[in-house]
């Protein structure tokens, strides 16, 4: 396909990618995630490899329980993929507390029905779309970790509905947490959070730094002026690391894909 113009080798990607996952025979597995055992619906290869295993308690969950991720909270998961760590949030604020998950994907969105559904999570409300700067509409990709077009065409693209933080809160109520994994698209996410912003949330930020947020238009500074250390605590962590660190802006980490955790400190 490196010969063929980009669209057109988006399209064929795209074109396989649906043949391989029609054909996928979907299973459901059961494994320890964290705290407790969950059951996966595995409706594809990508999701077969990464929740086809125990997993460890999340780093980010157990710094977070100390704070915002408590009993009755209200926590959005914004790419939620196939909804794993949604349930593993809604578990952390059962009674009484609920998780909008949301997946611009259909295929992985109805994953995130099923699983919910397979667990018997009811605080979990799950909404088709991708978050963005604004309301509307947007071209998404089709690859099974989807994220917004980057004008590339690389992987198919389709038209997805657009909504905001700013947005799901005013439908849902405002969060106690917000967990932001989006591939990239950071940046655009907290512009659209402006008002959410002002409020005592916590934030989970995975940050894509050669991985998708550059070519979305997004730097690390842009992610982390949103979170200004006279209003946050800031911890990161790299993808090996067990444990989060306080935040110093010359860690080597933030020069590769790295996790932001910002504790409001008015909370």
């Amino acid at each position: 396909m490196k010969c063929l113009p980009s669209g057109l080798a988006g399209r064929m990607r795209a074109w396989n990618l649906r043949r391989i996952v029609a054909n996928y025979t979907e299973r459901i597995v059961e494994h320890r995630y964290g705290s407790g055992v969950l059951k996966v619906a595995l409706a594809d290869p990508m999701a077969s490899g990464w929740y086809d295993c125990d997993w460890d308690d999340l780093p980010e969950i157990a710094l977070l329980r100390s704070h915002s991720l408590k009993p009755g909270g209200v926590v959005f998961d914004l790419g939620a993929h196939y909804g794993v760590v949604a349930m593993m949030l809604a578990r952390e604020v059962a009674p009484g507390g609920k998780v909008i998950a949301l997946e611009a994907s259909p295929h992985n969105a109805d994953a995130i029905r099923r699983n919910r559904n397979l667990n018997g999570f009811t605080q979990i409300e799950v909404v088709q779309a991708a978050v963005s700067d604004q309301p509307g509409t947007l071209v998404f990709n089709e690859g099974l970790n989807g994220q917004i077009d980057d004008g590339s065409g690389a992987w198919g693209r389709f038209e997805v509905k657009a909504t905001t933080i700013d947005a799901l809160a005013e439908q849902h109520d405002d969060p106690d947490l917000v967990f932001l994994d989006v591939e990239g698209a950071e940046c655009l996410a907290l512009a659209g959070a402006t008002r959410t912003l002002t409020t005592s949330a916590d934030w989970f930020v995975e940050v894509h730094t050669q991985h998708g947020l550059e070519k979305l238009g997004g730097k690390v500074n842009d992610v982390l002026a949103h979170f200004p250390q006279d209003r946050y605590e800031l911890f990161i962590r790299a993808e090996e690391d067990q444990a989060f660190r306080s935040y110093n802006a010359n860690d080597p980490c933030l020069q590769a894909r790295f996790f932001l955790v910002a504790i409001c400190r008015s909370a």
